[in-house]
């Protein structure tokens, strides 16, 4: 989306179809299901030209046009164009860029024969991040709910969470209120949570799971924005259910790709892929998805307006070229960049740590009673009393900080076959195996108040879980003891740190192949705000020793900062 000329008169239907002859004839950079969406229009179009009996719909290209317009009277609220100056006092009103008049034209221009409706109930749009998803579902939302034609019209924007819902809500109403023009004409009155028309009774507002689950909804238009955070159907069965008593609603689902390959955005996805092969015939379901396709090199510059097709206008190339540089040196920031920026579904769990970065950071001449008297920082996780638990120590010298990390098993364990890996750790000193099938936590306990003789030890940080006793004990042997919730909160941060740590050649270790297995078990998974956290694909693939290193280096950053703010605090003193 850009900004239009002054006055400038365009011919909607006709942008959408070079658009699509383009597509398909390679004059644009577009992938294979997008070529497809393109394809099925233009095969649509001779259908109905040639009267075909089996396909009872006709392309009215007056309503096709009349929703690209609508949208493009409305304002700017966000960017470069939304600025207010002498010449738009109310901001820059909207240019769509022809791939987004295709999508407008094709959705809204079709309609039955026998009844005049719409033809599509359903779309799914699917492209990356910064391509002006919410602008354009914003409009979208006005339109269905005050400008077509609908008595009682209710329109929400849907997400899983209400913050994520209100981003296209929030957009319509600052749109309505830099629209006077649109306000006046069509009698509406924009409220803190809603904008209504009272004349028809019809109304737009954000809605989240939880108001989701209230009788009485009769949806004429959803818009179900970012689908793949859904974890659940439930918000989008309520919806889709309570459109049955319309006679032409209309479901936009708009997302970019994810990980979550069991939810109900990746069941759509599917469903869309199936309709634009033909291999479901969906006459009622308009889909169209802008990413890679299957061959491409995701870093090769050129391939990537195949997912992001508002690049140079609403998204900048050179951001996106940073960020690809990174993705390239840090395998968390490659999946980030490959399902945000190039919409490409991975999978959840990827490995986290580059291994050979963590081997080449292994000094096997490292002695941990080098660091006698020095400042130490311990983590523990102590899991569960029948299988492996891990302590870490952490040391730091200068920018550089080294770890070294102990294992503890109960002996018991040692005997089942599917341990057989750890009987050689054990004989090597890497794990230490108690007596009997639990782990004895009072020999774990003693080697705490060991280090705390050895060295200067500014904190013990624990997982809760299975520790509160030993907590206890530790304050009352005089060690500061931290309880360090597993939560992005707390994690995330150490598990950026210690990945740059790796990466940058200033994290050291003694080599521990205990330590190295647990590493390689790492998954990253990624949350909403790009918070990172640690999980394990499998329950054998054990990643105590990580979590103890995570917990440590919590509370050396805790104390840093600390250390950081005080000197601040001082400097402004004096």
């Amino acid at each position: 989306m850009t900004a239009p000329a002054p006055s400038e008169t365009r011919d909607h239907v006709a942008i959408a179809r070079r658009y699509a002859e383009d597509a398909i004839a390679g004059r644009i950079v577009a992938g294979e299901f997008v070529r497809l969406a393109c394809a099925r229009q233009m095969r649509d179009l001779e259908r109905a030209a040639a009267g075909d009996p089996s396909f009872p719909y006709f392309f009215d290209e007056e309503a096709g046009a009349r929703a690209c317009r609508f949208i493009e009277l409305l304002r700017h609220v966000k960017g470069k164009w939304a600025r207010r100056d002498p010449a738009h006092p109310r901001g820059q009103t909207i240019r769509l860029e022809p791939w987004q008049i295709f999508k407008r034209t094709t959705l809204f221009g079709w309609k039955r024969l026998d009844t005049g409706h719409r033809r599509f109930r359903t779309s799914y749009e699917e492209v990356a991040r910064k391509n002006a998803k919410s602008t354009e579902a914003a409009g979208i939302g006005l339109y269905m709910a005050f400008v077509d034609d609908e008595p009682g019209a209710e329109v929400y924007a849907a997400a899983t969470k209400k913050d994520q819902a209100k981003i296209v809500f929030g957009d319509a109403q600052t749109m309505a209120r830099r629209s006077p023009e649109f306000r006046l004409r069509y009698g509406i009155e924009v409220f803190a949570h809603t904008i209504v028309q009272p004349s028809t009774g019809s109304m737009f507002k954000a809605l989240d799971a939880k108001d989701s689950t209230q009788d009485g909804l009769n949806v004429h238009c959803v818009l179900n924005d970012e689908v793949h955070a859904q974890k659940t159907r439930g918000l989008y069965d309520v919806l889709h259910s309570a459109q049955s008593a319309r006679d032409q609603p209309l479901e936009v689902n708009i997302t970019t790709a994810g990980s979550n390959r069991a939810g109900v955005c990746y069941e759509l996805r599917t469903y869309a892929i199936k309709v634009l092969q033909g291999l479901f015939d969906d006459e009622s379901f308009f889909a169209i998805i802008y990413t890679l396709d299957k061959d491409d090199d995701w870093t090769d510059e050129r391939v990537w307006l195949k997912a992001n097709p508002n690049l140079g206008v609403s998204k900048s190339l050179e951001t996106m070229r940073a960020d690809c540089r990174k993705a390239m040196r840090s395998s968390q920031s490659q999946n980030n960049f490959k399902t945000k920026e190039l919409n490409l579904w991975v999978n959840a769990a990827i490995a986290w740590m580059d291994m050979a970065k963590w081997e080449a950071a292994a000094d096997p001449a490292l002695r941990i009673e080098d660091f006698a008297g020095e400042d130490c920082w311990i983590g523990l996780d102590l899991a569960t009393e029948i299988d492996i638990a891990s302590k870490v120590r952490l040391f730091q010298r200068g920018d550089d900080v080294y770890l070294f990390a102990s294992h503890y098993l109960p002996g018991a364990a040692l005997e089942k076959e599917e341990n057989a890996h750890y009987a050689g750790w054990a004989e090597d000193g890497r794990i230490v195996a108690t007596p009997g099938d639990m782990i004895d936590l009072d020999r774990i306990e003693r080697d705490i108040f060991t280090d705390a003789d050895t060295f200067r030890l500014r904190e013990a940080g624990y997982d809760p879980y299975q520790a509160a006793h030993m907590a206890i004990h530790l304050q009352e042997a005089g060690i500061t003891a931290v309880k360090v919730p597993m939560n992005v909160g707390h994690i995330s941060a150490p598990m950026k740190r210690l990945e740059s740590l790796v990466l940058a050649g200033r994290l050291h270790h003694d080599g521990d192949p205990v330590m190295a297995w647990m590493v390689s078990n790492v998954v990253a998974f990624l949350d909403n705000k790009d918070n990172i956290y640690p999980r394990k694909e499998q329950p054998a693939n054990k990643i105590d020793g990580v979590v103890a290193g995570l917990i440590a280096l919590n509370r050396l950053m805790v104390q840093e900062q600390e250390a950081k703010s005080f000197w601040e605090t001082l400097a402004v003193a004096s």
